[in-house]
């Protein structure tokens, strides 16, 4: 990887989370949705082929994506098994939207896919009449039977995950009754915002604390246009690059803020980094704004459990900064990251080890002695995996090292960021 300073501007591919839904909710709505600034990484283009199967008629017009939705209550029998690849946020929502329609699906997916938990969407959809044949751990390949019509339930998060919280309200959509979700932590609101702008009536109070966030069913969703921000998670892998290479000064264009995801760049800021916010606006209720950043010192810093929600799938790169900073970085309550395309935690913590940081790790989190006097040493092959977080977080850990960070493959990148180390080359001047 170069490893010249950031400079110049670079825009991000479009939100992942908001991608995966406005495909699915056009796929429900009556009429036609267009789509602006989607990702048209292999997880995106996954659900897409799924909701299909299912009935929608899905293509790509230009920069745009053209949406022909089918309604809720109509979708169709999918004749071939549902293949997934890598996308653990396709399989859980779209097992929701099945949950409730009378139909069934097999879901199957790639061998990192095959590992992960499905059990916590299972527990919640089966209460609602969705019956489920998962191999043997509650994983994929499985086989469910939706249930139409189904039973409303509330149900409380037994573990923060916007996930869980969507999977329970798609299948609130088609089920008569009020559904309700209750989060005892806040997760992204992707889902709630979008609904709206889709003409569902999503009902959200907060009761003792706690978010209680309703639908009562059955609902017809409208065609809704929709511009996608830019990723928020993918911008952090630039915002943590410009950060860490001497000299940098980098506009990241069109970068999504939502307070729920926007945990890493309130972390880097609790670090010294220097970040600029411009151009704030508002697009299809999504704060977006171009954030300007440039290389600064970066102290260690305890990080609030807290904000773990905001910012769970950043966190490696994160690890990445932590290891350049000065002092040291303090992380816990983060066993989420063991359930991640990898376990996220040994995964990083080894992959730092080789590159040169000192790391600890614990079983709910990281410590990192930072030293900012020097770059890392760089070397590997790392292991990463199969994981594209994993990849990326090293690849930007090598543009703060001596000798550069040796991974052991990119094809995973591709599954949320087809034009990473493209764009990494052109802001590098390489």
């Amino acid at each position: 990887m170069p490893s010249g300073p950031l400079k110049g501007r670079i825009r991000v591919p479009g939100d992942k989370s908001i991608s995966h839904r406005a495909l699915m909710f056009g796929a429900l709505a009556v009429g036609r949705s267009r789509i602006s600034g989607l990702l048209e990484g292999e997880d995106v283009l996954a659900t897409a082929g799924a909701l299909r199967q299912m009935g929608a008629t899905i293509e790509r017009e230009g920069d745009d994506w053209i949406v022909d939705g089918v309604g809720v209550g109509t979708l169709l029998q999918p004749e071939q098994a549902l293949d997934m690849g890598n996308s653990g946020t396709s399989t859980r929502l779209l097992m929701g939207l099945v949950a409730s329609h009378g139909i069934h699906a097999a879901f199957t997916g790639d061998a990192s896919l095959s590992e992960r938990p499905m059990g916590r969407v299972i527990d919640p959809l089966s209460t609602m009449g969705a019956s489920f044949t998962p191999s043997p751990g509650g994983t994929l390949p499985l086989m469910m039977e939706g249930m139409q019509p189904a039973v409303p339930i509330t149900y409380r998060l037994p573990v923060a995950s916007a996930q869980v919280k969507s999977a329970v309200l798609l299948a609130g959509l088609n089920t008569p009754g009020t559904t309700t979700v209750i989060e005892p932590i806040p997760t992204r609101d992707h889902t709630e915002r979008m609904l709206r702008g889709f003409g569902v009536d999503v009902q959200t109070t907060e009761v003792n604390g706690e978010n209680h966030i309703s639908i009562t069913g059955p609902v017809d969703l409208s065609p809704c246009d929709i511009v996608v921000p830019g990723d928020p998670s993918s911008a952090a892998f630039f915002a943590v690059a410009a950060s860490i290479v001497p000299g940098s000064d980098l506009v990241i264009e069109n970068v999504g803020l939502n307070q729920t995801r926007n945990g890493i760049y309130r972390v880097l800021e609790q670090m010294g980094a220097q970040i600029e916010y411009l151009d704030h606006c508002e697009v299809g209720g999504e704060p977006v704004a171009d954030l300007r950043v440039r290389h600064a010192r970066l102290q260690g810093t305890e990080i609030d459990p807290s904000l773990a929600p905001s910012m769970i799938d950043e966190f490696p790169v994160l690890f990445v900064a932590a290891a350049l900073a000065e002092g040291t970085t303090n992380t816990s309550g983060l066993e989420e990251l063991r359930v991640k395309e990898s376990d996220r935690l040994s995964a990083m913590a080894a992959a730092l080890r080789k590159a040169g940081a000192r790391v600890e790790e614990r079983e709910d989190g990281l410590i990192i002695e930072g030293n900012s006097s020097r770059p890392l040493s760089g070397g590997g092959p790392v292991t990463t995996h199969l994981d594209h977080r994993i990849a990326m977080s090293m690849a930007v850990a090598g543009l703060a090292s001596e000798n550069g960070v040796e991974i052991d493959g990119t094809d995973p990148i591709a599954t949320s960021f087809p034009n990473f180390v493209s764009l990494i080359s052109e802001a590098s001047g390489d």
